[in-house]
């Protein structure tokens, strides 16, 4: 840490904005437009670049733009050096308002279990200024916009990461019990008489919850939505069987607008839990919400 840097071997770092938006998207037009530039602004960046180097980073050809071997090269140093001063300045950001707690999960718990959770915590802790980040299914932890996940994990997070498991799930198929006529005690072939909802980035499920009890023709009247969300939505409506893999639709479940039309259920491989930075695991925000959660988790 001693060792003074060498300023003078650093490239242009402005050029390196300009370099990495180039880069990602081959094309001068869109990188100007993303940094608020002009063409001229981006082209000067990338020519005192590549002098400062003494390699080409792209090829031209009339309107068309390919890195150069080069450039193939150097972009995944860039946006590794560009990512880490970000995350790093992100970091500095918050821990100067700790009051502040920005939380990232799914779309679908967002709407069916945290909003009505959030009001337990902030009541608990005035202090902080929570917001709730929705994000679509099966996206990964976003650090540079989020303080804390609450995710579906499959395997442990990379090491930089402290991930604080909360409960395996088990996948179960739930309906309106219209639809069945109160029936929940059907064997799981029978579950294919009626239309099976299915979410699009997870339409293996249904595979993965017939398959371990044996029924393995599953072709039938399907539909596919882009949410948990809306295919609870639907099941209630008496459109179909929804699945589900964790304690978001005990309300309904309660309250009887939604039954179990088998008492059938698998573990599903991975789980629900908390990730963070492992260097902000301690910090009073975040430290706060994880205890909190751990003793409301129903």
């Amino acid at each position: 840490m001693n060792k003074p840097l060498s300023h003078r071997k650093l490239p242009p770092l402005k050029a390196l904005k300009g370099f990495e938006s180039t880069a990602r998207q081959l094309s001068f037009r869109k990188a100007a437009e993303e940094l608020n530039l002009s063409h001229p602004a981006i082209s000067h960046q990338i020519q005192s670049l590549e002098e400062d180097l003494g390699v080409k980073l792209f090829y031209r050809h009339n309107r068309q733009m390919t890195l150069t071997p080069e450039g193939h090269r150097y972009y995944p140093i860039v946006r590794e050096a560009l990512d880490l001063l970000i995350n790093g300045s992100e970091m500095m950001r918050r821990s100067a308002n700790p009051a502040s707690l920005r939380v990232q999960t799914y779309i679908s718990i967002s709407i069916r279990w945290f909003s009505r959770k959030l009001p337990r915590f902030r009541k608990l802790h005035p202090e902080f200024d929570v917001q709730l980040i929705s994000c679509i299914e099966e996206q990964n932890f976003d650090e540079a916009t989020a303080d804390i996940g609450f995710i579906f994990c499959r395997q442990p997070p990379e090491s930089h990461f402290c991930w604080i498991p909360l409960f395996k799930p088990t996948l179960f198929p739930v309906c309106s019990p219209t639809l069945t006529k109160h029936k929940t005690n059907l064997h799981p072939e029978e579950l294919l008489q009626y239309p099976l909802i299915s979410v699009t980035s997870e339409s293996w499920k249904w595979h993965d919850f017939f398959e371990p009890l044996g029924v393995e023709n599953i072709s039938g009247s399907n539909i596919s939505v882009d949410s948990t969300a809306m295919a609870l939505e639907m099941a209630m409506d008496g459109e179909g069987i929804a699945l589900v893999n964790g304690p978001f639709a005990e309300r309904d479940l309660a309250a009887g607008r939604l039954i179990r039309p088998t008492p059938h259920g698998i573990e599903e491989f991975g789980e629900w839990g908390l990730i963070c930075r492992r260097d902000m695991r301690e910090q009073n925000n975040i430290r706060s919400f994880i205890e909190w959660l751990q003793n409301d988790i129903s």
